[in-house]
């Protein structure tokens, strides 16, 4: 039986990949889980798995310094939400790359492409990729890494949402209300956190507590009183602006 082990600092990414690899890969025994990149070679020396899923973003060892210490103990395989890149970078026999979050048909190729690989040694991940993840680093690096999704409670229920479905964040005293066009959920995130995390380019903060998607904006206006609304597509909701965020307006 094939095993494998996955390495993310974040436990619902690893929650999610360990089902849609049970979904794709029956047969795939996951036989442990790690936080960091520094958990991972530890993992991959006890356990000696036959594939190393890695995500490259984590505290410690990165997923790209883990994999060049793993070298061909184990297959490795990137999971990365840098899609600009990633593609070119990872689309190779013996080194393979998921992009967050997990996609079931991608992942029925991945898992098709290491099944061919069972049969053969595993590749030195440093003879083999190392300039690449040089390059990938760098890119890294150079790029601020924002927030792609947003891990937000509806009900009893923990759900992902991609950041860009979502038409603004609205905070109280307790709680952030996170607005889609279907549905509401709720985080414990404040707007002053969420605004040093989010793309500023797509998410304008016009409030002390309030941040709005910049495509969900459909114009502004004023009311009786003379403050200034933000208009949302296909939502009743008014956003009021702050006086000190007016600026971003002006180009309107």
């Amino acid at each position: 039986m094939p095993t494998a082990i996955i390495a993310d600092d974040e436990r619902l990414m690893r929650d999610q990949l360990r089902m849609r690899l049970g979904q794709a890969w029956p047969e795939l025994d996951i036989i442990g889980e790690a936080k960091n990149g520094d958990e991972a070679i530890e993992l991959v020396e006890q356990l000696k798995p036959d594939f190393t899923f890695l995500d490259i973003r984590m505290p410690g060892k990165t997923g790209m310094e883990a994999a060049q210490v793993i070298g061909n103990k184990s297959r490795i395989v990137f999971v990365t939400a840098y899609d600009a890149y990633a593609v070119e970078a990872f689309e190779r026999g013996a080194v393979d790359y998921v992009l967050k979050p997990p996609e079931h048909e991608r992942l029925q190729v991945t898992v098709e492409r290491l099944k061919t690989h069972l049969s053969k040694p595993a590749v030195d991940v440093n003879t083999s990729v190392t300039a690449i993840l040089s390059q990938l680093a760098e890119k890294i690096v150079a790029k601020p890494s924002y927030l792609q999704w947003i891990q937000a409670s509806i009900g009893q229920d923990l759900r992902m949402i991609p950041v860009e479905e979502i038409l603004f964040f609205r905070s109280d005293e307790k709680y952030t209300c996170v607005q889609t066009a279907k549905y509401e959920a709720l985080i414990r995130k404040p707007v002053r956190d969420l605004a040093e995390e989010l793309d500023p380019s797509l998410f304008w903060q016009i409030h002390r507590a309030t941040l709005v998607n910049v495509n969900a904006i459909e114009g502004v206006t004023r009311d009786i009183r003379g403050r200034h609304l933000v208009l949302i597509k296909g939502k009743p909701d008014k956003l009021e602006v702050s006086r000190s965020f007016l600026h971003l307006f002006k180009q309107m």
